[in-house]
């Protein structure tokens, strides 16, 4: 055990796994900290959480683990508790009430990710997905070839995988399949997750700048990316993008083996599709003489798919077993989640918040449904989307849709003024391209909106890294009833 104790209390570095019985975790509600509890749990912890609310799904599903969540934030809960370990989740600040008890009482404290390290990667083979983009994706699907081929993996990813109903597994392999954010860690950590979590296999899906609120620029977000490989033990590997020339160079600057892939054939990656289609059962084709059914849409999931399968070979998975594992593959919720068909009106709820990624998912939504009128639904709601950082590219990223409408951010205190993304200005410039689009300043104009125009035979791609209000949910009961 390594711990510091300072105006931040007792934060410990590392942990023996036997040491704590009883962990409590503040900010239990988020989507990572309660499928954490939930692997606690499982593990064998006795386990509590608190946050200033829980709602579903979470609040459903903590309960169904047999964990108690307290609320609102409380010195009480500690005392409830009583914990040997509190973890803090990086959403809580220092002001927080609970936050300043755990330190003036003097209770061991970690950060999430540390936690994790500690308690669950130190005798495994971490294998590790980070990049900007496709993260969940890529870690589902990692993990579930894995599991698949009978290697029964542990895994814990940012999305809620359907094959396993949930956000993690917790297995008896030597596997451990682990989301790497780039975002900082907790209150008296402001380093990036991934740090934490001793990647000897790494997937680097791309690296382009995001996390405005807490990098100054590309070089500063690339920074964190270097001291991640520069982690990597020389017997690991990364598997890179050759898509993202920044994420080549920084996975060479490594001691670890490098491989690169690639969805475009002519790019000369080490593992590239061969006869690439894309059609309405997701995407067909070849890697080194094997035949591949992929059933998700898009070029963008075919090279989070080819990042998987070099990955896979590199830990021995045979081409067999990694063709099972992605034909079985049944995707993540919020990941082109198809919601609800009401009067012949499709309803797609997808997480993309970055402009690449509302560009990705435009093609790839497109591609599965050729011939239905796609209208693109957008919520900037992230740090990132909210600024007007990504003005121009938002201008770009919306080719494919036959009208866009899209929801004018609240103030947020994060974002000085000025600094917002001008939705207005977008609309405009989407409809002098010939893309319809309006701007809506609340929820319930933009669902009137969509509710009178929409039409049977529509595709309604609604995109939000948030729950926009209930948006889709009330947009499903009013086009039952249309």
């Amino acid at each position: 055990m390594s711990a510091a104790s300072d105006d931040n209390g007792l934060t410990l570095d590392t942990v023996d796994p036997s040491f704590p019985r009883r962990i409590h975790l503040v900010g239990v509600a988020g989507t990572g900290m309660g499928s954490f509890a939930g692997m606690l749990k499982a593990a064998g912890y006795e386990v509590t959480g608190s946050d200033e609310n829980v709602y579903p799904p979470m609040s459903h599903m903590l309960e169904a683990w047999g964990i108690q969540a307290l609320t609102p934030y409380s010195p009480q809960n500690l005392d409830v508790a009583k914990p040997d370990l509190v973890i803090i989740g990086n959403v809580i600040r220092k002001v927080n009430v609970e936050a300043t008890t755990v330190r003036e009482r003097k209770i061991p404290q970690m950060s999430f990710p540390a936690a994790l390290g500690s308690l669950f990667l130190k005798h495994r083979h971490s294998v590790v997905v980070a990049g900007t983009h496709g993260k969940t994706t890529t870690s589902s699907l990692m993990g579930h070839v894995l599991a698949s081929a009978g290697r029964d993996p542990t895994f814990l990813v940012g999305g809620v995988t359907k094959n396993y109903a949930g956000n993690y597994r917790l297995g008896k392999g030597p596997h451990f399949v682990v989301e790497g954010d780039e975002y900082d860690t907790a209150y008296f950590d402001k380093g990036p997750k991934f740090l934490h979590y001793q990647a000897r296999t790494l997937i680097l899906t791309s690296v382009e700048f995001d996390h405005a609120d807490i990098y100054r620029d590309l070089a500063h977000y690339e920074s964190s990316f270097e001291k991640l490989v520069a982690q990597m033990p020389a017997d690991g590997t990364i598997v890179v993008s050759a898509g993202w020339p920044n994420a080549v160079r920084l996975a060479r600057s490594s001691k670890a083996k490098v491989i690169t892939y690639s969805s475009r054939a002519d790019s000369g990656a080490d593992v590239v599709p061969a006869n690439l289609r894309l059609g309405p059962e997701g995407a067909r084709f070849g890697v080194a003489g094997s035949e591949l059914l992929l059933p998700m849409a898009g070029a963008h999931n075919v090279e989070n798919a080819l990042g998987v399968f070099a990955a896979a070979v590199s830990l021995g998975l045979t081409d067999a077993e990694i063709a099972q594992g992605f034909a079985s593959f049944t995707g993540i919720k919020r990941r082109q989640e198809e919601r609800g068909e009401p009067g012949g009106v499709l309803v797609i709820d997808d997480f993309a918040h970055h402009p690449t990624a509302v560009k990705e998912t435009i093609a790839a939504v497109a591609s599965r449904y050729p011939g239905r009128r796609l209208w693109a639904i957008f919520e900037p709601r992230s740090n990132t989307s909210r600024r007007n950082i990504h003005q121009d590219d938002y201008a770009r990223s919306f080719m494919g849709a036959a009208r866009a409408s899209i929801k004018i951010a609240e103030r947020h205190d994060k974002i000085p003024a000025g600094e917002e993304l001008d939705v207005p200005r977008l609309a405009r410039e989407l409809s002098a391209q010939g893309i319809p689009a309006s701007a809506e300043t609340t929820v319930a104009a933009l669902l009137d909106e969509v509710v009178r125009d929409a039409k049977p035979g529509d595709v309604l791609l609604v995109m939000s890294n948030g729950s926009f209000g209930g948006f889709i949910d009330s947009l499903l009961i009013r086009l039952g009833a249309k």
